[in-house]
């Protein structure tokens, strides 16, 4: 029997570790599959997914910068995907439907909470960025009940916009990089795209409270630069988002599968091989 096709679709994606977490997975949970990443730049998404499901494919994963474009894809949505308005999970239904769905911000919680044992009642969140990335987190992140969520952007109107749209849920202030100039956050999330050019986005000193937290949604086998600043801003814990990486993917291989990874193993054979483990 031939194996069922999963991949990942994004610009840039050589460096993903996705491929290698399925099939780990698939070995682990006996499921007869392959998956495989592909570099596709936005203006070619809509022809590579179709062309994808139409050759037999199953599955695909989509990260930056493809996120809003996969929800556009999507026939049908989840709840949260259809909140976020960001889809990384599109499944191909028995139906011919695709159905698209967001697990950035289950993947995100679980490592944070579960991996980290950091938790989120009651503390100031910043996150960094108002891009797909970002839509995919913030609900998850909610429902944990911070005292408070702030996005902030270098384009002020996005971070705005963004917000806005959660309100229904709780309330979410935007505003751009200079005005955070004199607050302090508990945990501060970076969503940006900048650590994959190795840059950090333009942050005011003080930024971090005492036993703080940050936390990069981009993962590398050294520190980002914005790992890299939390520990230069005393963090108690500066990570990076492999573990969330892993944690996403195994929500993703049960929507496809029905059958829940363990995950456990994975982060900690990714993490040994790393020769720069965030703390």
């Amino acid at each position: 029997m031939s194996a069922d096709r999963y991949a990942v679709l994004g610009h840039p994606i050589k460096h993903s570790k996705s491929p290698r977490i399925h099939q780990i997975f698939a070995e682990q949970t006996g499921q007869n599959l392959s998956y495989s990443a592909q570099e596709v730049l936005p203006e070619h998404f809509q022809d590579a997914v179709t062309e994808f499901f139409a050759q037999g494919g199953k599955g695909l994963n989509c990260t930056v910068p493809l996120k809003e474009l996969a929800w556009a894809f999507a026939s049908q949505k989840t709840p949260r995907a259809q909140l976020s308005k960001a889809v990384n999970t599109l499944k191909l239904e028995q139906d011919g439907s695709i159905l698209g769905d967001n697990t950035d911000g289950i993947g995100l919680v679980t490592d944070l909470t579960l991996n980290h044992g950091i938790a989120l009642a009651d503390k100031r969140v910043l996150i960094l960025g108002a891009g797909g990335a970002s839509r995919g987190i913030i609900g998850p992140l909610l429902e944990q009940k911070p005292q408070s969520l702030i996005v902030a952007n270098r384009t002020i109107d996005k971070a705005l916009g963004l917000a806005e749209e959660f309100q229904t849920i709780a309330p979410v202030a935007g505003c751009g990089f200079a005005e955070l100039a004199g607050q302090q956050f508990d945990l501060i999330l970076n969503a940006t795209s900048a650590s994959l050019s190795s840059e950090l986005p333009p942050l005011p000193p003080a930024l971090l409270a005492e036993n703080g937290v940050c936390y990069d949604l981009a993962y590398g086998n050294e520190p980002t630069p914005f790992v890299r600043w939390g520990r230069d801003q005393h963090a108690i814990k500066s990570l990076d988002g492999l573990g969330m990486l892993v944690e996403q993917a195994a929500e993703a291989f049960f929507i496809w599968r029905g059958v829940r990874p363990e995950t456990q193993a994975v982060i900690a054979l990714l993490n040994s091989e790393r020769t720069g483990t965030p703390r």
